[in-house]
């Protein structure tokens, strides 16, 4: 056996125990802030989308219960964090056309979404900030349309809550 088997071999067992020991519960939040409450978004988007706003509140509230160490509750007189949002805009527009038809090819959803997050402690607004989330998805698809939307949603979501967790 080469000299350098032994050396990879104990690198490869190294590597394999420590995989899975990082996780965000140990995230940068300051340690008085221990709960949080997030109302439902609201639509200012005018698109008629409403039915989204309670994806992004359940879906930032289902991923910062389960990975940081912030645990919701539903009074906002109890809450160390309020996290508001709103949708503020919606648009589904043309970003491909066809060279020989001049007509789109595919589609871009873009939505956006305003975060503001506020220390209930110190009594002190710790950000403000627009989020964005775009997919594109094949013309008169309506399923890739849906699911375009959802990958927008999901988009957001995980940079609301990066944003929300290691922002310090």
């Amino acid at each position: 056996m080469p000299k350098a088997a032994p050396t990879v071999i104990l690198l490869v067992l190294v590597l394999a125990t420590l995989q899975g020991c990082y996780s965000f519960t140990g995230s940068s939040l300051p340690q008085h802030l221990k709960t949080i409450t997030i109302p439902v978004f609201e639509d200012r988007s005018g698109a008629g989308i409403a039915q989204f706003r309670g994806e992004i509140t359940g879906g930032l509230a289902a991923k910062i219960e389960s990975q940081s160490t912030l645990r919701l509750t539903p009074s906002i007189a109890r809450a160390d964090v309020l996290l508001e949002g709103a949708i503020t805009s919606f648009a589904d527009s043309p970003s491909q056309l066809s060279s020989t038809t001049e007509r789109a090819v595919t589609n871009r959803v873009t939505l956006v979404v305003q975060v503001t997050m506020t220390d209930r402690v110190k009594k002190t607004p710790i950000f403000t900030q627009s989020f964005v989330g775009f997919s594109d998805y094949r013309t008169g698809n309506y399923l890739a349309q849906q699911g375009a939307i959802r990958y927008c949603v999901n988009q957001i979501i995980d940079e609301i809550f990066d944003r929300v967790v290691s922002g310090w």
